[in-house]
């Protein structure tokens, strides 16, 4: 039995350093047992020591740089579990380098619960932390107390150091405790909560702001829940407002409705050409149902729309692409995907080859469906009423264009094309069929990645959905 003691409760390279070692030399998982120092150890495993450098060692190995990242991540949780999980999926990955790939393993499920259990922590403490003004023998600093349920503190002190730069402070925590001079970051122990100070006179200030910002039309009380658990609000100072601005919300948001004009619609729908009624187009096509679908009064959206969106394509296509509805700027041109979700999703069919004038490109619903602010006209998801009004004008495109294969972007497109109600991963994940019996594939719908606001978030959606439309590249040239 092999007993390691880390120097401490997030210490990577030490766990890195002794993993690499025992993995080589082929220690079984089940033969060592991870210890921190200061802490009680098992002492059934204290029985010997770490592997020393003279042991006979097999041959280097290389593991994937996401495992690396996550393992990172990961040994931050507070479970006493995380060294052994992490050793063992190193065993697996000397053997099977594609192990980490499995998404549905049950270690791999657990290793990446612990790491989004220690992000969200860290998120948790950039929101929640609350500074107060203390005087000291070397001017004013600011002093806030948290507790985190993970070993973070160290791994979220940069964000402060970036947002406060200019501020002298500090964060309490039972663990672990982070200083700023203006210049040099330290850490210190941990401390009781004794020893952070009381209430400030800048949290009047801040509780009449956020009363002031509180949108009672916006409010979404299991998801404040959800994003705000009642254990942080007794070091936050607006919580003394959150329950009176609950109970308020109602009433506010009725007073808000009747108080705001809603103003006239600027760009009223335009009326079908004249010179489509002197010269129609021949019936059956794809032109004489664009025509057709010019002067659809089917559902309400017909009349503060600019005009029907109609899709766009040669009617030989054999890959139709299926949005939600179209947005601002194709209400106003007439075509679709030409707006910031267009200029994605063309930047993606670039990217895996598929040439989007060889395509055809429409959507579910063919009015614009929204929400006038001002000079802005802000986008409303489409309704079952919508995607069940404007379906018949999607089944006629697909009948006539009669396409190898449909590939639904987002759930408004899943749902009208199956007539089903299921979620985008169980979609994304199985191949459907449309109501007419054509070939359909799922994946998200390009205004998502617009919405995402991390970086490397956004790179990973979009890497995924090149995936997607690789694989209907590939499908379509087999078919």
């Amino acid at each position: 039995m092999h007993r390691i003691a880390l120097a401490g409760p997030t210490d990577f390279e030490g766990w890195r350093d002794a993993a690499r070692r025992l993995a080589r030399q082929g220690v079984d998982p089940a033969e060592v047992v991870w210890s921190v120092a200061g802490e009680s150890v098992d002492l059934f495993g204290a029985v010997s020591s770490e592997p020393t450098a003279a042991s006979p060692e097999g041959p280097a190995f290389a593991v994937p740089r996401a495992f690396l990242d996550l393992a990172e991540t990961a040994i931050l949780h507070a479970d006493p579990e995380r060294f052994a999980l992490l050793y063992k999926m190193l065993c697996r990955l000397r053997n099977d380098h594609d192990a980490f790939e499995d998404s549905v393993d049950p270690l791999n499920v657990r290793l990446n619960s612990l790491a989004r259990a220690v992000r969200r922590d860290i998120h948790k403490m950039h929101a929640f932390v609350r500074f107060r003004a203390v005087e000291t023998e070397a001017g004013e600093c600011f002093i806030a107390w948290f507790e985190p349920e993970h070993h973070i503190v160290e791994a979220a002190a940069p964000f402060f150091v970036r947002r406060f730069a200019s501020m002298r402070w500090s964060i309490l925590t039972p663990e672990r405790s982070v200083h700023w001079d203006g210049e040099v970051l330290r850490f210190s122990e941990g401390v009781d909560r004794s020893a952070a100070p009381g209430e400030d006179a800048l949290e009047d200030l801040w509780r009449r702001y956020y009363a002031a910002i509180f949108n009672p039309a916006r409010l979404k009380v299991q998801a404040m829940m959800s994003e705000m658990p009642r254990k942080y609000w007794r070091n936050l100072p607006e919580a003394l407002l959150i329950k009176p601005l609950i109970d308020q919300a109602e009433r506010r948001s009725a007073e808000m409705v009747q108080s705001a004009a809603t103003p006239e619609n600027p760009r009223p729908q335009r009326p079908a050409p004249a010179a489509l009624a002197e010269a129609p187009a021949m019936a059956g096509t794809i032109a004489a149902l664009r025509a057709e679908a010019a002067g659809c009064r089917r559902c309400p959206l017909w009349a503060p729309a600019t005009q029907t969106v109609f899709g766009e394509g040669p009617e030989d296509a054999d890959i139709v692409f299926v949005g939600e509805q179209p947005g601002d700027q194709e209400d106003l041109a007439g075509k679709p995907f030409v707006g910031p979700a267009g200029q994605v999703f063309d930047a993606a069919l670039r990217d895996v080859g598929i040439d989007r004038g060889r395509v055809y490109v429409t959507n579910a619903v063919k009015h614009f469906k929204f929400v006038p602010r001002g000079k802005r006209r802000l986008h409303q998801k489409p309704d079952v009423a919508d995607i069940v009004a404007c379906h018949d004008w999607l089944a006629q495109e697909l009948a006539i264009l009669r396409p190898r294969l449909v590939v639904a972007l987002g759930l408004t497109a899943v749902r009208s094309l199956t007539g089903k109600t299921m979620t985008l991963a169980s979609a994304r994940e199985q191949f459907l069929t449309t109501g007419g019996g054509a070939t359909l594939l799922a994946t998200i719908h390009p205004s998502f990645l617009l919405r995402l606001p991390d970086q490397n978030e956004k790179a990973r959606e979009y890497a995924r959905f090149l995936d997607d439309l690789k694989r209907v590249a590939a499908l379509a040239q087999s078919a």
